[in-house]
């Protein structure tokens, strides 16, 4: 993705302020609220869960309704339409990594099942274990061999619908035919040969196994599969609470009332220890014309908001930034000056989102927190080569539309009516800004960079030829960082000390402030900047990125693994050293790392792809499986 998202800091009278606080905070994070609310109480809801998908009209359904009831009327339409956006991007989010949990479980369940001990696979099919290893090297003997010929016609083929089939069975990994052979073959003996295969990585194994190793991976895929069920069954989507009543009610509950189990007791914890947010929720603009940019008599840049277009916001943002909200406003002018004969569709802003950013000053919330603009905009947008390429794509859509909507025949008056408006904006689109000249990063398509993260080593680098698999160099985080590795240890050094201070804060009941995320930060762009200069070294075309969700369940199932390792049979010992482990070892920030990362990345044009970092091996293996299993991804979408 080319886009990024940059904020300023938006400054304005006091009583506009408070207008505006209280129609997000009063009237707009309310109706969020009873959206929420309405929505998982909803007679279908069990269905859409199971689905993974939410109907595009409920929300806007619910809504409706709710616009004439007396706590939520008085708010521009601007506002209403926003309730509705979050409320749909809260719930289609929360339901899919509902269904990537589910289906994750079921398949940990599933290889779970089929983790067996030597002994165990021996005793199920009644044979011992030479016979399994010959049988499994009689089964991989024959993958091995329909994959040479699939890849052969591959080759060979001229035929698009038979080169579009053979590419997708060729570039299959033996794990997955593993798989579905063990679904279909009914005898115990092959499926046992089958579960041999897929325990020893594919491979047939001459050694002894080692029960201590195989008994701490079965635990490690135990306790993968205890955290999943957990997560699954977690709450439902909730609103702010900015009055603080359900903590209120809570603590009062809590305090008048025995809980039943340890469940409800854990429930009523996790919700008075819980921070609630004290800022409502943002307002969200979908079109970049729902913003107005000017400048002010002082000479400061501005914006005005439609649906508060008698309010005017000042612009305050970092100089880095400030030529991005410049072009906003070039932008505007030039399509207003030309009576509009340019696109908004070519605009440098996509979006916005109208946001208050929480402090822990004492006074009026409006004059307490911070009032903050965030924009979404596009870095093609920037040059006329990028510009060139968003509005051919652009056109090429637009055109593909037309011709769908002529080709029906006979057509009804909304639908010419649709068909001007498209040529209209062609005619529009095809007039692009007038910007400067910035040549465009050309990768060589066969060079990925893998990134894998892990908790001792944060990031380790591997450039991978992914044509041939050759991996053309390796860079741990010592490498990467270089002179500024002893950074590192000092934020490690600040992270044990902000915990231990933070401890004693607790229990003093007084305010403890820590500065480490600042230096945290440095590392995290020192580590970015270094990838990215490795990618430019060997023009890589792509950098691939775990999944934030894989690495976290990684790390945490790491640590549980040694934590029953190092002290068997005590559950409350266990969670002590996981807690004390996590401390001295390094919690990494995964996230803002890869935030790091994809936010340079984007500014020079390499593109960034998400992959499923692999739970074992080394993390220069790890690093370079994920930018081969990104490429045969990417490859197969391609075919297909």
């Amino acid at each position: 993705m080319s886009n990024i998202t940059i904020q300023c800091r938006l400054i304005t009278n006091e009583s506009t302020r408070q207008m505006l606080w209280q129609l997000m905070a009063e009237r707009n994070t309310p109706l969020v609220n009873e959206l929420l609310e309405q929505v998982g109480q909803h007679p279908k809801f069990d269905a859409w869960r199971q689905s993974g998908r939410l109907p595009t009209h409920v929300v806007r359904e619910f809504c409706k309704v709710l616009k004439v009831d007396s706590r939520f009327i008085g708010q521009p339409a601007r506002f209403y339409e926003s309730a509705i956006r979050v409320v749909d991007y809260i719930y289609k989010s929360w339901l899919a990594i509902q269904r990537k949990l589910q289906r994750k479980l079921e398949g940990k369940i599933r290889w779970l099942e089929m983790l067996k001990s030597d002994i165990e696979l021996a005793e199920n099919c009644d044979r011992d274990l030479e016979a399994i290893r010959t049988k499994a090297t009689e089964i991989l003997s024959q993958i091995t061999t329909a994959s040479v010929k699939s890849n052969t016609q591959q080759k060979g083929s001229k035929n698009k619908k038979t080169k579009k089939n053979t590419v997708s069975e060729g570039n299959r990994s033996i794990s997955s035919i593993l798989f579905d052979q063990y679904a279909e073959y009914e005898d115990s003996f092959s499926k046992c040969a089958i579960a041999y295969l897929l325990k020893n990585g594919c491979k047939v194994n001459s050694n002894e196994e080692d029960p201590d190793k195989f008994k701490k991976r079965h635990n490690v895929l135990k306790n993968q599969v205890k955290r999943l069920t957990e997560q699954l069954i977690a709450r439902m989507p909730k609103g702010r609470d900015l009055t603080g009543q359900s903590w209120f009610e809570t603590l009062i509950t809590a305090a008048t009332t025995a809980p039943e189990n340890e469940e409800e007791a854990s429930s009523w914890q996790a919700n008075l220890l819980r921070k609630s947010i004290a800022v409502p929720f943002p307002i969200t603009f979908e079109t970049n014309e729902d913003m107005s940019w000017s400048v002010n008599q002082k000479g400061k840049l501005c914006v005005r908001f439609n649906g508060l277009s008698e309010c005017s916001f000042e612009v305050y943002c970092d100089k880095r930034q400030i030529h991005w909200f410049k072009r906003f406003l070039e932008d505007q002018q030039i399509k207003r000056d030309s009576k509009d004969q340019f696109s908004s569709a070519l605009f440098t802003l996509r979006s916005g989102r109208l946001a208050w950013q929480e402090n822990e000053d004492k006074g009026d919330p409006w004059t307490v927190h911070r009032l903050t603009l965030f924009c979404t905009i596009d870095t093609r947008l920037w040059s006329a080569e990028g510009t060139e390429q968003v509005r051919q794509e652009k056109a090429t859509e637009i055109v593909k539309t037309i011709t769908q909507t002529e080709a029906k025949g006979s057509l009804n008056k909304n639908q010419e009516s649709f068909i001007k408006r498209k040529k209209s904006t062609l005619a529009r689109i095809n007039n692009p800004f007038p910007r400067p000249h910035k040549l465009i990063y050309a990768g060589q398509p066969h060079i990925s960079v893998g990134v894998s993260l892990g908790l001792k080593q944060p990031a380790t680098v591997a450039v991978v030829d992914v044509n041939t698999g050759k991996v053309l160099i390796y860079r741990s985080i010592r490498q990467l960082l270089g002179d500024d590795y002893n950074l590192l240890h000092r934020q490690r050094y600040q992270q044990r000390t902000s915990a231990h201070q933070r401890h004693k804060a607790q229990k003093t009941f007084t305010f403890s402030q820590s500065n480490q995320a600042e230096l945290g930060q440095h590392v995290d762009r020192l580590i970015a900047k270094a990838v990215l200069a490795i990618a430019q070294e060997f023009k890589a075309s792509s950098i691939v990125l775990p999944k934030l969700g894989d690495v976290r369940e990684i790390v945490q199932t790491e640590i549980q693994t040694r934590a029953e390792e190092k002290i068997p049979g005590c559950v409350e010992v266990q969670k002590k050293y996981a807690k004390q482990f996590r401390v001295n070892i390094h919690q990494w920030s995964y996230s803002r790392l890869i935030q790091s990362i994809q936010s340079q990345a984007v500014k020079i044009g390499i593109a960034i792809e998400e992959g499923q970092q692999p739970a074992r091996g080394s993390p220069q293996e790890k690093a370079r499986e994920l930018a081969i299993a990104a490429y045969q991804s990417r490859h197969l979408v391609q075919v297909n």
